[in-house]
This record gives C-alpha cells, sequence and structure tokens, in this order.
C-alpha cells in the first residue's frame, strides 16, 4: 500500500510515522507512506496556501489552486483507491471504515487547516471526506495519523500475530472482553477460574459473554 498525505505541516506528521506498528510496516516494505508539504504547490511568493473566504466569514480558507496542482500531480503518477479530506462534517471514522481502507492499493489524505478548504475541491476533486469525532481540531494531520494508524496496523503482515487485529474491539460490533496475564493472584485480586481451565471452547464462550456484556453496559449503541 502506498498513502500520500498533503499537509501545510508536515514536520507535525514524522513521528506518528516513526513509531511501532506503522513503522515497522514501513521498514517491512508493506506500506509506503509520503508527506507532502502543499506549500511546494503554491504560485505565491510567500507559498501562501490561503486567502480571506468570501462573504465577510471570519478566518482564511485553503485555496483551490494549490490543492488542484498537488492533486493533479499524484494523479499523474498512480490511480488512488480514495483522495481523502479530513473533515469534522465528514464520515465518522470507524473500525469498519478502516478494514475497507486496508484493502486499497493507494490512498491519498488532504488534511484539512484554517476554516477549510474551498469548497470546489470537495466537490470536484474528493471522493471522501472523514471525521474522527464531533469536535474541531488545528488542522487534520491528527486526524490522518489516526486514519493511518487503524489502517495500517490490519494489513497483513504489519501484526506479527495477525489474529490479534481480528480480535480487537468494534471487529464484530462489539467491545473486546477483559484481558489478563501474570500474575495469576495479585494483592487478593484474581484472574477469572475459567482463564486458568484450559478448556478451550468454555474459555471462548466465556470471553464473547463478556464482550457482549461490556458492549450493553458500555456501549449500548452498538448493538
Amino acid at each position: 500500500m502506498r498513502i500520500d498525505i498533503l499537509t501545510v505541516l508536515p514536520d507535525l506528521l514524522q513521528s506518528p510515522f516513526n513509531h511501532s506498528i506503522v513503522k515497522r510496516a514501513k521498514d517491512k516494505g508493506i506500506v509506503e507512506i509520503y508527506v507532502h508539504d502543499l506549500r511546494d504547490f503554491s504560485d505565491d511568493k510567500h507559498r501562501r496556501v490561503d486567502d480571506e473566504p468570501f462573504g465577510g466569514v471570519a478566518g482564511m480558507v485553503m485555496r483551490i489552486e494549490p490543492i488542484d496542482k498537488a492533486i493533479s500531480f499524484l494523479k499523474s503518477q498512480r490511480t488512488y483507491d480514495e483522495i481523502i479530506y479530513t473533515s469534522p462534517d465528514g464520515q465518522r471514522f470507524n473500525q469498519k471504515i478502516a478494514n475497507t481502507l486496508s484493502c486499497a492499493q493507494n490512498l491519498l489524505i488532504l488534511c484539512g487547516h484554517y476554516k477549510g478548504i474551498d469548497h470546489r475541491v470537495r466537490e470536484s476533486l474528493i471522493t471522501k471526506e472523514i471525521s474522527i469525532g464531533d469536535y474541531v481540531l488545528t488542522g487534520g494531520e491528527l486526524a490522518a495519523a489516526v486514519m493511518v494508524d487503524a489502517v495500517v496496523r490490519l494489513i497483513p503482515g504489519s501484526i506479527s500475530d495477525e489474529t490479534s487485529a481480528l480480535t480487537d474491539s468494534f471487529q464484530d460490533n462489539l467491545l473486546a472482553p477483559p484481558v489478563y496475564t501474570r500474575p495469576a493472584e495479585y494483592k487478593g485480586m484474581k484472574v477469572p477460574e475459567i482463564l486458568l481451565s484450559g478448556h478451550q471452547a468454555k474459555i471462548e464462550a466465556w470471553l464473547h459473554d463478556q464482550a457482549i456484556k461490556r458492549t450493553q453496559d458500555l456501549r449500548p449503541d452498538l448493538f
């Protein structure tokens, strides 16, 4: 998989992609991640990519020209499965979307900033708008990092134990069951006996029941 990211703050994305699972996936050649400075596509001598909005609205708006040039340049080199815009009014990001995007070959993510982008970009160049929650960030860079992390860990080979990703929360619309490790008893707190029984079928049934119970208690909206 290849992921290209357009941003006005490229340095902000260096750390998230150079640690843990994402870094290992890059080192294995499973994923390529390229961060592009949108200012490189500006025709302004000061490399500005924003301007005042029409209509007297407060704030600044990302201009259509540099965005169009950047996307056109990248599209001239490859075909993208999705061109994604990180927006607070986009489709809510969830595990199902992450699963779908993990099957793509090429993804392009445009990070929103300022008051937003010229709406003509959204109408003509973007194929999918995604939000990571009902709140506003300074820019879409952190949202892009969240999406990339969630997607990359699902690509086969990114995690050494691939079944681990398949049992994460939300994969089956349930929260994950509680997990325990050694010691079996600590300060009077004991691990449930069923997990120590060695009876795998009963353990799996217990885990499934616990997942249902936790989801009912904590996220009944998932049912």
